[in-house]
């Protein structure tokens, strides 16, 4: 199974992420029923590994808390962009709970990404972008309309690839304590 562990955002939320959305040549938007927040990403994991992945994130011991967005960006920066994201304000409840992901994770034997955890959530993913068009999204001040986000839970997703695209569908759901 190839699999993912992430913070699912209200319909709400993901549509109004998605009528963000804009023509930027060489674009391919995330679908709307695909925009959540990344917490660790897995990839291919046995079905022995997956069920310990799951015991060990049922012993997560954290806090729910709010996310708060804070603008739009790119990787890896605006001369090159690859990706365009929302950001999220600092929560280090968030971090906290990415950190205690992470550590059940690779308590499992599955490799991680060298890299920090940056809190962001994928809007599209760009090949040969036209930069007039690229800057036109980033400095456009929508994002500051968006009602904070109450987390509750966190979810363990399996991502099938298919000739239309990923399909994403929750594994198993673990609660947050209330905040």
């Amino acid at each position: 199974m190839r699999l993912f562990v992430a913070i699912e955002l209200p319909d709400e939320i993901k549509r109004q992420l998605e009528a963000m959305r804009t023509h930027i040549t060489g674009s391919r938007w995330v679908p709307l029923e695909q925009i959540h927040l990344t917490l660790a990403f897995l990839g291919e994991v046995d079905d022995a590994t997956c069920d310990l992945l799951t015991g060990a994130l049922a012993t997560i011991k954290a806090s729910g808390f709010n996310l708060c967005f804070s603008g739009t960006g790119c990787f890896p920066d605006r001369r090159r962009p690859r990706v365009l994201w929302v950001g999220l304000e600092p929560e280090p409840l968030l971090n906290s709970l990415a950190f205690l992901v992470r550590k059940a994770v690779l308590g499992c034997d599955i490799p991680q990404e060298e890299r920090s955890f940056f809190p962001h959530i994928t809007l599209a993913r760009l090949k040969f972008p036209d930069p007039g068009e690229v800057a036109a999204f980033l400095d456009q001040p929508r994002i500051q309309r968006l009602p904070q986000v109450n987390v509750r839970e966190f979810v363990l997703f399996q991502s099938l690839l298919t000739p239309q695209g990923a399909v994403h569908t929750p594994v198993q759901t673990f609660a947050l304590a209330p905040p």
